[in-house]
């Protein structure tokens, strides 16, 4: 009888058969390199509640988002699929754009949604804002948004450290003040730096208590603006770190993680609830001291080689997640049909998702079913398709570019602006387990790595032969007319698009 309980278990669902549906939340760090947490092994960071979730978790070594740029890395979180399939490419949408994700892109959210759960998303949404509001996480499947829908340096910038010190990168000057929304609406314009971590991480805490309070299950997508420049803390942060301001915003989203953590606990829910972390492209270290660190991977934020998309990834579930690491392969791709499969949601059977389910390598050690790993520059173009792909442990790039989010005395030449857009045949091929920092391009005119490089071909093309590029959101362009303003039809605009007051976002996480 006990054998046929099992039996019955694993064809079911494994978390079904335990009795409850689990809480997810997904924390997406911005700009946050492979090499500049602590459990990374950075020497001078501190994230003692990251720490804490490294060791009682699950670390991934080879974890990939699917582009160097944070537009299309979220939608690829959010759908399960390559940017090329969603049109968000090339770049990044801007305040102003006139496209956003697709409505008729299916999200996670969507998903949760209609399995029951309640759903929000607190932080950065990137993915659009457009005429009428229409792009907003509220049109994607999610019941509550609060946030800023795009990065905080495109919007003028002035104080970015405790009590009134000035942002040290620059910012758009010429758009509106960055918006802080809640749901659809403009509860704060412009959105006080000292003041936002704190601000979201009472808004996740309390969705996540309304939730729990209700008995329903729930998905939080936590979208830190940290650690994108110009970086900023307040009080309790400013010069926290001895690594500088990039330390003191690193700190604030640490304890922002540790927020969330506290009222997991203090809500008795952590036996049923997954929590990953992962950062959305590779770091900037066209900021210098002031941005990221890739650790020993190439290149960065930009960038198709290893720093531009390898980033780190943690996965926590008490008694669910063996602690530990994992050199098996994974991507954000992943997370999609992994929830799904874990919630009991339907995954959608209506178009091409790229995601595979990885609860395996999270649950039983087992090896991971992904093989391969497509690579898609900023700007990808249908007739060069993808630019390098990953293929077990080997990496062949096809084509390389240099970016213009380098400095033109960034050390390695490979990475800077001046770096054509360059085909490489045959394909630049490397051993990432010996090679992490692509320094050191195998022979592909003889056996073994020859084999090798037809086999990555065969990959290439049956990969190619799936995907339908979609019209580019991101090209529609950009109208100052779309700018969010809490004032629509001031003057002069954008600079009156302003709140009289702080409106403190609403106790109800729900829209209604």
């Amino acid at each position: 009888m006990e054998l046929k309980l099992i039996i019955i278990c694993a064809l079911v669902n494994l978390v079904n058969c335990q009795g409850s549906t689990p809480n997810i939340i997904l924390m997406f760090a911005d700009d946050l390199g492979w090499g500049d947490l602590p459990s990374y092994g950075h020497p001078t960071s501190t994230a003692p509640n990251l720490d804490k979730m490294a060791q009682e978790g699950l670390r991934f070594m080879n974890f990939y988002s699917t582009s160097p740029v944070c537009s299309p890395s979220r939608s690829s979180l959010l759908t399960g699929r390559y940017q090329v399939r969603t049109g968000v490419y090339p770049g990044v949408f801007s305040c102003g754009s006139r496209g956003g994700l697709p409505l008729n892109e299916t999200t996670v959210a969507a998903q949760l949604k209609q399995a029951g759960y309640g759903t929000g998303i607190v932080g950065k949404w990137h993915l659009g804002v457009g005429e009428n509001n229409e792009y907003l996480p509220t049109n994607h499947g999610f019941d509550y948004y609060l946030g800023i829908p795009y990065s905080h340096d495109m919007c003028p910038c002035h104080t970015c450290f405790y009590p009134n010190q000035s942002c040290f990168d620059e910012c758009r000057l010429g758009n509106s003040p960055c918006p802080l929304f809640q749901n659809d609406k403009i509860i704060h314009q412009p959105a006080d730096f000292l003041t936002l971590s704190q601000t979201y991480s009472t808004a996740a805490t309390g969705f996540i208590h309304e939730m729990a309070g209700k008995k329903e299950p729930f998905f939080l997508y936590m979208a830190f603006q940290h650690t994108h420049h110009p970086q900023f803390a307040g009080k309790m942060f400013t010069g926290s770190s001895i690594r500088g301001t990039f330390g003191d915003a690193l700190n604030e989203l640490d304890w922002e993680v540790g927020q969330i953590f506290e009222t997991i606990k203090s809500e008795g829910i952590e036996d049923n609830t997954f929590v990953f972390f992962t950062a959305d492209n590779g770091p900037s270290l066209a900021r210098q001291i002031r941005g990221g660190n890739a650790g020993l991977l190439r290149c960065g934020k930009g960038s198709t080689f290893e720093g531009g998309m390898r980033v780190p990834a943690i996965a926590w579930w008490p008694g669910k997640i063996t602690p530990g690491k994992t050199q098996e392969l994974a991507a954000t791709l992943d997370l999609f049909p992994t929830i799904l499969k874990l919630t009991g949601a339907k995954v959608p059977d209506d178009r091409i998702i790229d995601g595979i389910d990885m609860s395996g390598v999270l649950f039983e050690n087992k090896p991971s079913l992904r093989e391969s790993f497509m690579y898609y520059p900023v700007s990808p173009k249908s007739d060069e398709g993808v630019f390098a792909i990953r293929y077990k442990e080997y990496k062949a790039h096809y084509y390389t570019v240099g970016t213009g989010l380098y400095p033109s005395f960034y050390p390695d030449e490979m990475c800077r602006s001046s770096a054509n857009r360059t085909q490489h045949n045959p394909p630049l091929l490397y051993d990432l387990n010996h090679d992490p920092g692509e320094l050191n391009p195998l022979r592909t005119d003889e056996s073994p790595h020859k084999e090798i490089l037809n086999e990555i071909d065969k990959v290439k093309a049956s990969f190619e032969n799936t995907v339908v590029w979609a019209l580019s959101e991101i090209s529609r362009g950009v109208s100052k007319s779309e700018m969010p303003c809490a004032q629509p039809g001031c003057d002069p605009f954008p600079s009156c698009c302003t709140t009289s007051s702080f409106y403190e976002p609403d106790a109800s996480h729900r829209l209604v």
